[in-house]
């Protein structure tokens, strides 16, 4: 029934069989959309994209909110395939409790929509599937705090958000205020929570939107902003869910890496319709 009432029901059907059977390789495939979690594949190409235009050889990318193991597996999937297309070293780390969501705290956790429990882990089961991944177990604030001293991560490039409560979400963000070798200048993120459901009703006064904007307010050279090209078109619901944080003082940030020729010739933007003078 849904797929007769989706906007683009031959789309969909087209991409749910090409990746069924993994039809054209992967990189084809990861630009329709017809891979596990597209939008974890998305921020770590661009998380490895960056990494080679400014020599990086080595990056790190997270997952807030491991749960049932999913995404952490698809996470170390699309970071294995990136490496060895860009030629990029990519660490993976998941970080969770390890026993579901803690108790929400008030009602910017949204407890009439989280109770403490879900999303309960099976902590064996899932390092038994895991490859290369490392579980970063234990209260959030608590993991971050010591995290790069216990991991020595490369530079963060790419972060998934899936905590659910604003609470955890904000203590995940401190990520960011890591020194800024541990960082890229932008870093490619998805928050799962903050569209949601006509029963989660999510708003900017709670959840992940809260603790973003917070993050923004308290942060003056820093910013956690859309990724406003994904918007326009947007045939994809995770378009709206993708964005990056800029660090606009790193050392980095205002490297070139852009087309090295964008001149235009008279008439060159006649032809094309391009705007450009």
């Amino acid at each position: 029934m849904r797929a007769a009432v989706h906007p683009y029901p031959l789309r969909r059907l087209t991409i749910g069989a090409i990746r069924r059977w993994e039809l054209g390789d992967y990189q084809w495939r990861v630009n329709l959309g017809a891979v596990a979690r597209p939008h974890y594949a998305y921020c770590v190409r661009e998380a490895c994209r960056l990494a080679a235009l400014l020599g990086v050889p080595r990056i790190s990318v997270v997952e807030f909110g491991v749960a049932g193991g999913g995404g952490l597996l698809a996470l170390e999937y699309h970071a294995c395939r990136w490496s060895k297309i860009f030629n990029i070293e990519v660490e993976v780390y998941g970080f969770d409790t390890g026993h579901g969501l803690p108790e929400p705290h008030d009602y910017r956790d949204l407890p009439f929509h989280w109770q403490a429990g879900f999303f309960e882990m099976d902590v064996e089961a899932l390092r038994k599937r895991l490859s290369s991944a490392t579980l970063v177990l234990g209260d959030v604030q608590d993991s971050v705090a010591t995290f790069v001293k216990d991991h020595d991560p490369a530079p963060i490039g790419a972060v998934m958000h899936d905590m659910d409560l604003y609470t955890s979400t904000a203590a995940g963000l401190t990520l960011f205020d890591v020194d800024e070798s541990r960082r890229m200048p932008r870093i490619f993120c998805y928050f799962d929570d903050i569209i949601g459901t006509d029963t989660a009703i999510f708003s900017d006064g709670t959840g992940e939107r809260l603790a973003i904007a917070e993050f923004n307010r308290n942060h003056p050279h820093q910013e956690i902003s859309p990724a406003y090209h994904l918007r326009c078109p947007a045939l994809e619901r995770w378009h709206f869910q993708v964005y990056v944080a800029h660090d606009f003082q790193h050392r980095r940030y205002n490297e070139f890496v852009s087309q090295p020729n964008q001149q235009l010739t008279l008439g060159s933007g006649m032809a094309s319709g391009s705007s450009r003078r």
